[in-house]
Parts: C-alpha cells; sequence; structure tokens
C-alpha cells in the first residue's frame, strides 16, 4: 500500500528530478527487477514430513500398531500413542526452523521512501525496483545498494554490514549498501541492485540454508536409533520365528489360529527394543528449559539449542553491539599545554545541541549543555570529507571567534609548536583505542568562500576530546564467569584493533593492542594458531569471522558465537552456537540459536545453567530407556534361538516401561541438577545401559528357566513381570543418586504402583496377571535379588575413578 507524504514533510527538494513515472515501475516489476527476495529453506514441508515420518522404525511401529488393532489386541496397542508423539515432535521442531529461516528479513525498516512523478511516496520494501530514487533521511535503513546523487551532510552507518562503528560519510557518487542506515543528513541514491543482487541478500545466501543446531543429545539419540533401526530386521526374523515354533510349528500355527499368540509374542519383543518415550522425554526436558529460559528473557528457537551453550569451550564476541550498546558516550577532556580560551565549554555545547550533529558531536549535549542564547554568525556543517565542523559567534558574545571541531590531523598545523604538541597527544590517546577529536578557536569571524569553507589562517588548539564506546554494563561481570567455567574469550570485530582492544582492557580482558585481521593466514591451520596465540581481533571481515569460527572447530572445540549484525550472520550460523542481541538484525536473529531479548549479556550464565540440567537429567534418563533397549534386544535373541514363546504380552511392557521409565524419567529429566558438562555422553550411557541390560535379561531368562523346569504351566509372566520391573526399579535407584527426598518419593511411589498392578483384581486382569504362589514368589524375589546386587556393583564400577570411560569424560 503507497502512502503519499505531505510536502511540509519533505525537506529535501526535487530539484527537476522527477524519479521514475508509473509505465517505468511497471515495466521494471515486468521484468522482474523489484526487490522481492528469494523466500525458501532447502526442504519442503514434505521433505521434513518424509524424512520424520516415513522411516523403517516408524514403518515397524505402525505396522505393529494396526496389527494388533486387526486382531483385535487393542489393550496392547498403547505404545501407539507415544510412535505418534515422536514423529509430530520431529515435524514439528524442524518445521519451526524452517519457517524461522524462510521469514528470513536483513531489513529492520518497514518501508522505503522514493520519488516518483516527483513526488515522495511512502512504499513496502518489496516495491522498490531498479533505478527507483531513493529518499534518504536520518534513521532510515538502505532497501537497496543504490549511488549517490546528491547529498547535504550524509553519513551512513554501516556497522551491521562491515562491525565498523564510525559512521562513513558519503557524497554525490559513492555506493550505499542495502542493510546500513543513514546516521545524519539527508540525501537522494538511484537503485542500482535489488532483491537477491543486493550486498545484504548475498551476504546472508549461505545463512539461508537449512540446517539444525548441532546436538551432541540428539546425535547420540539418532545413531542409537539407526542401530535399532538396522538389527530390527534380522532380530524380528528370529523373534518371528521363534513365536510360530512355540506355537507348534509354522503349519500347526497358520492352521489352528495360534499364529495370533505368536504375532502378539512377536509385537511385544519388537516393540520392546524400540526406545519409545527417550525422544518424548528428551523434547519436553528441551521444551520446559525453554519455557524457564523465556522466563528470564531468552529465547531459544531451536529445543536442542538449550544444551548448547553448556557444551561450549570458546565463546567469540563481536564488540560493537555485543560487549557495547553500540553507542558513543564522552570519555573526557585532555588539556594540550596552555590556558583554553575562555567559553570553550559554551562552544562544545552549542556543537552538541546543533540539530545537523553527528554521533560524536551529539555526546557532548550532557556534559556541555547550551544554555547560550546567541545565535552563531556562520556555521560549516560536519562533512566526512573535510572532517570538521564550526561555528562563528559574533565579537559581543561572551564567546566571540570561530571554533572549530574535528579530527586533529585535518584542523591543526603541525609546523607550529602548539599544533605540533596537540597532534603528538592526540596521537599518543589515539593508541589507546579512544576516538579523538580537536576543540581549536580562531579570532576571525567571516571566514567561509560561498559553499567551499577554508581553514582560518590562525588555528588555536584548546581542548582534546576523548570519545569511547559505551560497554554493557554486564559484560565484564558475565566474562569473568566464562573465564572461571574455563571458557576461552575470542573478541572479533572489524573496527580498529586498538579500539577493539581498549574496550577488552574495559571488560577486564588482559591483551596487547589487538591483532589487525588483514594480515591474518588464510590456511586453517594457520589461522587457528593465531587464534591460539590472541585473543583480541579488529578489521576481520564477514567471510573472515566464519573461517575463525571453523579453524577453531577444526581444533576440535565448541564454539558459541555473539553478534548483532548482518556481518556476524554467517558466523553466528557456522558456529555450534549463535547468540543474538536484543539490537540484532532481523536476519541475524533468524540464524541465531539463542536470542537475549532485553539485551542483557549476564542472561548467559543462566542459559549455561539450565543447559547443564537438561543434558545431565536427560543422560540419566537415557541410561534407563538404553538399558530397556539392552535386554529387549537380549530377551528377543535369546527366547527366539531358542523356540521360547517370548515372556511378556505387550500391555505388560507397556506397565513395566511406565513404572521403570517412563513416568520416572519424566520427573528425573525435570529435577534440578548442577553437574557440569562432560563430553562423552553416548558412550558414557551405554557403558552402564549395556551391562545392565545383560543384568535385567538374564534375570528374566533365569526366571523363565525356573518355571520350566519347576512349574511349567505356572504364571512364568507374572513371574517374569516382577523381576523385570523389581531388577529395573533398582537401575532408577542407582541412577537417580545422589538422592534427595523428591527422588525417593518418585521411587517409593513407583514401587506402590508395582504392588497395585500385581494386587489389584482390575489391573491384574487387564495385563492378564496371575496370582503367584508363596514359593514361587519367594524364588522370583530370590532372582530379582541377584539381579539387584549385579546392578548395585555395576554402578559402583561405572562411577569408579578409575574406570576408563568415566576418566575420559572428566
Amino acid at each position: 500500500m503507497k502512502t503519499r507524504l505531505t510536502e511540509t514533510s519533505v525537506p529535501l527538494v526535487t530539484g527537476g528530478l522527477r524519479g521514475l513515472s508509473s509505465a517505468d515501475v511497471s515495466a521494471r516489476v515486468t521484468a522482474g527487477s523489484t526487490n522481492k527476495r528469494p523466500d525458501s529453506s532447502s526442504r519442503s514441508l514434505w521433505e521434513i514430513f518424509r524424512a520424520n515420518v516415513l522411516t523403517l522404525f516408524n514403518a515397524v511401529v505402525a505396522g505393529s500398531f494396526l496389527l494388533l488393532l486387526i486382531l483385535g489386541e487393542w489393550r496392547d496397542a498403547l505404545f501407539g500413542f507415544a510412535a505418534v508423539s515422536n514423529a509430530l515432535i520431529g515435524v514439528v521442531q524442524e518445521y519451526k526452523a524452517k519457517r524461522s529461516l524462510d521469514r528470513l528479513a536483513v531489513l529492520n525498516s518497514p518501508h522505503a521512501r522514493v520519488l516518483r512523478n516527483g513526488d515522495v511516496l511512502d512504499i513496502e520494501l518489496e516495491d522498490v525496483v531498479q533505478d527507483d530514487v531513493l529518499v534518504l533521511r536520518a534513521g532510515d535503513q538502505v532497501p537497496a545498494d543504490a549511488l549517490i546523487l546528491d547529498a547535504d551532510g550524509l553519513e551512513m552507518d554501516e556497522s551491521l554490514l562491515t562491525g565498523e562503528s564510525e559512521p562513513v560519510g558519503k557524497g554525490a557518487g559513492a555506493e550505499v549498501l542495502s542493510g546500513s542506515s543513514v546516521a545524519s543528513g539527508q540525501g537522494r541514491a538511484r537503485v542500482v541492485r535489488v532483491g537477491a543482487e543486493s550486498f545484504a541478500s548475498r551476504l546472508t545466501a549461505e545463512a539461508k540454508r537449512f540446517s539444525l543446531v548441532h546436538s551432541e543429545i540428539r546425535a547420540g539419540l539418532n545413531r542409537i536409533l539407526r542401530w535399532i533401526t538396522w538389527a530390527l530386521l534380522p532380530v524380528m526374523a528370529i523373534v518371528i520365528n521363534g513365536q510360530m515354533q512355540g506355537q507348534g510349528g509354522w503349519q500347526h500355527a497358520l492352521s489352528s489360529g495360534t499364529w495370533k499368540a505368536g504375532a502378539v509374542g512377536a509385537v511385544a519383543s519388537v516393540i520392546a527394543m524400540i526406545p519409545l518415550g527417550l525422544v518424548l522425554i528428551t523434547s519436553v526436558a528441551f521444551a520446559i528449559g525453554a519455557i524457564r529460559l523465556a522466563r528470564q528473557q531468552v529465547l531459544i528457537q531451536e529445543l536442542a539449542a538449550v544444551e548448547g551453550l553448556a557444551r561450549v569451550d570458546v565463546l567469540c564476541l563481536d564488540k560493537t553491539g555485543t560487549l557495547t550498546e553500540g553507542r558513543i558516550i564522552y570519555d573526557a577532556f585532555h588539556s594540550v599545554g596552555a590556558e583554553p580560551a575562555p567559553g570553550w565549554q559554551v562552544a562544545l555545547g552549542w556543537f552538541g545541541s546543533d540539530p545537523n550533529a553527528n554521533s560524536t558531536a551529539k555526546c557532548l549535549t550532557e556534559p556541555y549543555p547550551y544554555g547560550s542564547g546567541v545565535e552563531p554568525v556562520s556555521t560549516v556543517p560536519f562533512s566526512s570529507t573535510r572532517k570538521w565542523s564550526a561555528v562563528t559567534f559574533g565579537p559581543r558574545s561572551s564567546h566571540p571567534g570561530t571554533w572549530l571541531l574535528g579530527a586533529p590531523d585535518m584542523v591543526l598545523d603541525p609546523s607550529g609548536p602548539a599544533g605540533n604538541h596537540a597532534l603528538t597527544v592526540a596521537s599518543r590517546l589515539a593508541a589507546t583505542g579512544r576516538r579523538t577529536l580537536i576543540l581549536a578557536h580562531a579570532p576571525e569571524t567571516h571566514w567561509t568562500d560561498g559553499e567551499d569553507p577554508f581553514l582560518p589562517a590562525t588555528v588555536v588548539p584548546v581542548v582534546l576530546l576523548t570519545f569511547r564506546e559505551k560497554v554493557r554494563p554486564d559484560a565484564a561481570q558475565t566474562l569473568a564467569y566464562f573465564a572461571d567455567q574455563g571458557v576461552g574469550i575470542r573478541i572479533i570485530s572489524g573496527d580498529d584493533p586498538r579500539t577493539v582492544a581498549a574496550v577488552a582492557r574495559e571488560v577486564g580482558l588482559a591483551t596487547d593492542n589487538g591483532y589487525d585481521a588483514r594480515s591474518l593466514p588464510q590456511d586453517p591451520g594457520e589461522m587457528a594458531d593465531v587464534l591460539d596465540r590472541h585473543t583480541v581481533f579488529g578489521r576481520v571481515t564477514p567471510a573472515q569471522k566464519k573461517d575463525m569460527v571453523r579453524a577453531l572447530q577444526r581444533r576440535g572445540h565448541v564454539v558459541a558465537m555473539t553478534g548483532d549484525g548482518v556481518n556476524d550472520a554467517l558466523a553466528l550460523k557456522h558456529a555450534d552456537i549463535g547468540i543474538a542481541m536484543d539490537s540484532a538484525s532481523a536476519a541475524t536473529k533468524a540464524v541465531a540459536r539463542l536470542v537475549l531479548l532485553d539485551g542483557r549479556f549476564d542472561r548467559l550464565p543462566g542459559v549455561v545453567a539450565e543447559g547443564r540440567r537438561v543434558i545431565a537429567n536427560v543422560e540419566r534418563v537415557s541410561m534407563l530407556f538404553l538399558a530397556k533397549t539392552a535386554y529387549a534386544v537380549i530377551l528377543s535373541v535369546i527366547f527366539g534361538a531358542l523356540l521360547w514363546g517370548f515372556p511378556f504380552l505387550p500391555r505388560q511392557l507397556s506397565a513395566t516401561d511406565g513404572i521403570t521409565i517412563g513416568i520416572p524419567a519424566f520427573f528425573l529429566a525435570l529435577m534440578p541438577n548442577t553437574s557440569r558438562y562432560r563430553p562423552g555422553f553416548l558412550k558414557r550411557s551405554l557403558s552402564f545401559a549395556v551391562p545392565a541390560g545383560v543384568i535385567v535379561a538374564l534375570s528374566v531368562t533365569a526366571t523363565s528357566i525356573y518355571f520350566r523346569t519347576s512349574d511349567p504351566e505356572g504364571p512364568a509372566r507374572t513371574g517374569s513381570v516382577l523381576v523385570l520391573t523389581v531388577v529395573a526399579l533398582w537401575v532408577l535407584v542407582v541412577l537417580s543418586r545422589p538422592l534427595n527426598r523428591w527422588r525417593l518419593l518418585v521411587i517409593a511411589v513407583m514401587g506402590a504402583g508395582l504392588v497395585l498392578v500385581l494386587a489389584l483384581p482390575l489391573t491384574a486382569d487387564f495385563f492378564d496377571l496371575a496370582p503367584l504362589p508363596q514359593e514361587h514368589l519367594r524364588s522370583c524375589l530370590i532372582v530379582a535379588a541377584g539381579g539387584v546386587l549385579a546392578i548395585e556393583a555395576l554402578f559402583r564400577i561405572h562411577q569408579h575413578p578409575l574406570n576408563p570411560v568415566t576418566r575420559a569424560g572428566r
């Protein structure tokens, strides 16, 4: 929708320039020369659905579920609901990631101001076309690459593109890039590149490529699921053959209809091998962590990112907008020897209050308020070409003469002793990384020559002024926390290395004058060596930021990158965890995994704590599920090879799973846990879960052997359920340590649940559990006790400091 602006809102006269006509615009729209950007990620919704749903794993589960429904055994089909939940979680999470990237937009400004048919119009960004004339004013963001036609004190803030915080002056013929914004002044520019061809679009094209955050937990779980998927078919063949042979052979089973009982037993063994609830519980743990962090104003863009920051061992920080607030503040004034000319504070106040003042001069408003009502005789606005501005007051004012504010080397004459001394002091101050300006005075009151100002003949230095970037008040404390946690810090910026080093020292980092990235080697190995030796880097390009992150990753580091500019987007995309500040561009926020909504840097330690809780709890829960998978596979192979009927019905396994894994795992996954992150999640989990699964499987096998030898017609399945549940509950006990009242309560409730399932007639009938005679009960408890002692011994060995797996993770 187009809105015509009133003439009073357009101070820049069109001066005969009419811009494109309506016919010109229509022709360019037809030719496709518009500012619309490609809006697609690498995976469609169908591809996401196919990857998460149409898998062998889900096919086996769905087939088993349908088979039981067809056979009328709906009570044994409870596992189907968990399978549906797992598939939905995978689709929803990946689709959310896709939508976030599809909405990638480099520009914050919702509209563009163009000149068409001689009128200034406010239009949508996508409606800008090739050759449009942009009308640029202070605060505007450039919607497309353009060439300046005319300018009046125009200065561009390109920090989102380059990382350099100092505004860049632009005159006629200069190029302005999409994503930059007008810091001061005004001008007009003709669009030369639109849409995908613009600088910002090319810069973020790689960032739009679809990817999910690297998660050690998710990668480990996916690897386990692949192993299970590969094992399913051969184990299923063994199990199905064993079930049919247990029913009197294939021919007898098929002719007598007893194959149905065999099919139910086969489904029970197959479903038992699949850790249906593990993905669900893990996703719930991530989701609860994300909700907790959202209450702290930390937006988690992808659930697995909750664990990410807890694994980080190198934190790369952009300076502008991350360590600093992205704005310049007044630092101090410095004497240049002689007594300053009277009225210099009033002059500084005028420079700060000037409506056309640039961002640096505006910092003078607070320390030097302008209270004089005397109007200047003449003024010279700041120009990036001259690098100075001036004001002249008449002889009747309290501060007569001409006052100049600008770069020392452009204002002062080094041939004079006063000028030479002031330049020496200015050079020393600039070496500390602070921006330095000189306030000078001249007695002349009329010295401009039309529109071509020149310096007065006699210029006397008055005071030197230094400016610095406003450092975030929480930066030093947060960096100290990460240093205490053993996390390496690298500050990466497009600014002058000395400026970056000054900020680094202000936040408590010991550093030299910074490393100039223009001499950074391109070889990844050599680049990594430089990154090992230095902490602060300046003059870093967007491509170099990405390469630096990749070089650190090749050295085995887990890297987090913070930033707010478009120039940070590639690095954030390739980092293990990308963190965007509240002031970040839309593109940077879209590729970041975490967004600090209130811009508080001190939120990050809370993210680390939440990530540690999730990692430690998910590792504990995964051992429960993987132990179950291990004993299910072993039981399937043993009973299939021995041609015995599987010792459980699917519904019975649903009950034992709920008591020993599903319900307690939910609570364990959400409980507080302050354990520090240790690499090796999968190896450590399997080193306990597989032996624990062997112990459980042998206990159940021993129970079956007991019934086969002492009472073949006895309630063998009930005895197997009892032994399995007791031993698996002890697995829960050891993994819940250190025990507290809440964990003890969960364990006690689960134990009571076992008693109720066995004792209540309603539940015993539903789960097909018969009462155990006293002799059989005693024998089952003896077998279970043996399993409990074996689990206890395994846990102590697993936790022993000399255990190579445990030691490797420390």
